[in-house]
């Protein structure tokens, strides 16, 4: 009797065992999904490209994503190595400062064009620009500055780009700043095709750099890759289908690496550019500079001339405060007759008065 009584209890603690076993195994990994299913109809030429890259997060409004991205702790970088993440700035800035950032971060606004020194042809630039457009449009509900737009400002703005730049600036950038873009993005991409009759395969891969406007610096560059696609149309229907998957499944990088960069050095504030016509004297020069320093988080002047003085502002302020703010320095400074000759996107530039 005692054996048998043995023998049950092994018996009921082996099938609790099993219970607990089957309990806590994970569940087995989901089929594909349906957006896999229309990814792969892109592929084939029977869809267009509305499609996410990946599943999607549950959906946030723009400003609490945005505040996402200034709260967030130091990640590893990404795959490329060209996107670091971001710090976390919420022991760094006040909550107004935080309730900024995360705001402008919600609005930047964007320029996508192509580089026209790379011998892109022209229809498959602008199927690539008008695609990203698509993706700031649908996905992200901003503005977004249409092709032909940008074709037209090149050749009507020529002479005001001469007169205010001298050519100092790419002509890309002094659009992007008249349309007061925040990013500019630069596609660059080689697109093929081959195939006979009913049959054609098309293939396409580029880089999508992102440059902060005011300064033109190089924020990042998105590498994209489509797979081969085809279409029963034509060669360039082929191509289509894959210039549209490969910029339609990079769009969410470009916009992330530009939040993420910009947020992480925006420690110090958004970044303006003032330039001064006509300060002449050096001392004149730093009195101003010292007067800006009391408005702004940060004021550093980055050359000096006779003709023209430059200085970088940091500040968690709106456009028009910016204004006012060099208004007031200026007439804190001896210089009460300053006034605006023209601005472009964060660019200002005044008249000393003098």
């Amino acid at each position: 009797m005692g054996k048998r009584r043995l023998i049950l209890f092994v018996s009921l603690a082996a099938i609790a065992a099993a219970l607990v076993s089957c309990a806590s195994a994970p569940p087995k990994p989901a089929g594909p999904s349906a957006e896999a299913d229309r990814a792969k109809n892109i592929v084939q030429g029977t869809s267009t490209p509305d499609f996410p890259a990946t599943p999607q997060a549950p959906a946030q409004s723009p400003s609490e994503a945005a505040k996402n991205i200034v709260t967030q702790q130091p990640g590893p970088p990404t795959a490329g190595g060209t996107s670091p993440a971001p710090a976390s700035y919420a022991g760094a800035l006040s909550p107004e400062d935080q309730a900024f950032l995360a705001n402008y971060l919600s609005r930047l606004s964007y320029m996508v064009y192509y580089n026209d020194a790379s011998g892109i042809d022209p229809r498959f630039a602008k199927m690539a620009v008008s695609q990203a457009n698509r993706y700031l449009i649908e996905k992200l509900g901003l503005a977004a500055i249409d092709f032909d737009q940008i074709e037209k400002n090149k050749k009507d703005q020529l002479d005001a780009y001469q007169a205010e730049t001298g050519g100092s600036i790419d002509m890309i950038q002094y659009l992007a700043q008249k349309f007061n873009a925040d990013i500019y993005v630069e596609i660059d991409l080689k697109a093929s095709a081959s195939g006979a009759g009913n049959s054609f395969n098309g293939s396409a891969q580029g880089t999508m750099k992102l440059f902060e406007t005011s300064t033109a610096q190089l924020l990042g560059s998105i590498a994209f890759m489509s797979p081969p696609t085809f279409s029963p149309v034509s060669p360039d229907a082929a191509v289509a289908n894959a210039i549209s998957a490969s910029v339609w499944q990079a769009m969410p990088k470009v916009t992330d690496q530009a939040k993420a960069l910009i947020a992480a050095s925006a420690s110090r504030g958004v970044r303006y550019e003032l330039v001064v016509q006509k300060l002449p004297d050096a001392k004149q020069a730093a009195a101003f500079v010292k007067a800006l320093s009391r408005k702004f988080a940060e004021a550093e002047q980055i050359s000096f001339s006779a003709g023209e003085t430059r200085i970088a502002l940091y500040a968690f302020m709106t456009k028009a405060k910016v204004q006012q703010a060099i208004y007031d320095a200026g007439a804190q400074s001896a210089l009460p007759d300053m006034y605006l000759v023209y601005m472009r996107g964060k660019s200002f530039t005044f008249n000393s008065g003098l």
